[in-house]
């Protein structure tokens, strides 16, 4: 007796069809995300590339799930519910979980010590930390290691966005004290450091914890736009190359990017 075989065309049609159904969800997603203000179907039949019918069928699943708000008749925005879900991922996601890979990432690709430290008062905490024997340099702060803000890269950071009232009471409580010939301990130079930090979008160490090491350091923002960590890479003195600077920014804008910061549009 002869056995036929069974057809799977038919089994994995759905499937097939669930997938299209949530990649058209996404679009429309997406392209209500490029909107401030609601938009309308036609708006949103255009540029999400489906049909009126298909944009305003599944426009209505949304709604009832609240992903989408319907302001009124034919208009549209994203829903509270993208809000509530993002708040649980926020909460579950801490600067060092996000910032993990991109820091093996940049590791990887210069060979140097990549450090993530924070502020807690007058002093950055390493937090993390993404190096190699082959980096040529001995890691001199373990992670949980701290050190003064006014002489690290990341410390200067998180004292430029500070006022001169409070950098001022800063420099009055630690007297600005060195480590070495380096050290930036007047306050005057010191605030003009700051103002060059502020100017560049990035910070600098010149040996001036370490004899010998050098660093440069990046913001890491989180959704709300606050500074919330600093990304570094340590290197010896002679060893630091410039170009490593453009990747470091873009692997702190990255970071910056997973815990939801949106930089401001250009004036």
């Amino acid at each position: 007796m002869k056995m036929e075989t069974p057809e799977l065309a038919p089994a994995s049609a759905p499937a097939k069809t669930s997938i299209q159904v949530i990649e058209r969800m996404m679009a429309l997603l997406d392209a209500l995300a490029n909107y401030s203000d609601p938009v309308s179907l036609k708006e949103l039949s255009k540029v999400s590339g489906l049909h009126p019918s298909t944009a305003h069928r599944i426009l209505n699943d949304m709604v009832v799930t609240r992903f989408v708000d319907r302001v009124e008749p034919g208009t549209y925005r994203l829903g509270m519910r993208l809000l509530e879900l993002g708040n649980v991922v926020k909460s579950r996601l801490s600067v060092r979980e996000a910032a993990l890979d991109f820091m093996r990432a940049l590791h990887k690709k210069t060979q140097q010590t990549v450090n993530l430290s924070v502020r807690q008062g007058d002093e950055i905490v390493y937090i993390d930390r993404a190096y190699s024997e082959r980096s040529g340099m001995q890691v001199v702060r373990a992670i949980g290691g701290r050190a003064p803000l006014h002489l690290t890269s990341t410390g200067k950071l998180f004292l430029s966005i500070d006022d001169a009232k409070a950098i001022r009471a800063y420099a009055t409580r630690t007297g600005l004290a060195g480590h070495n010939k380096n050290s930036i301990t007047d306050l005057a130079r010191f605030e003009r450091e700051l103002g060059l930090v502020r100017a560049r979008g990035y910070a600098r160490d010149n040996e001036e914890l370490e004899l010998g090491v050098r660093c440069m350091a990046a913001g890491i923002f989180d959704d709300s736009g606050k500074l919330v960590a600093g990304l570094s890479i340590s290197a010896p003195a002679d060893r630091l190359q410039e170009e490593w600077l453009e990747d470091l920014v873009q692997t702190a804008s990255s970071i910056s990017a997973t815990l939801g910061y949106r930089p401001a549009p250009p004036i």
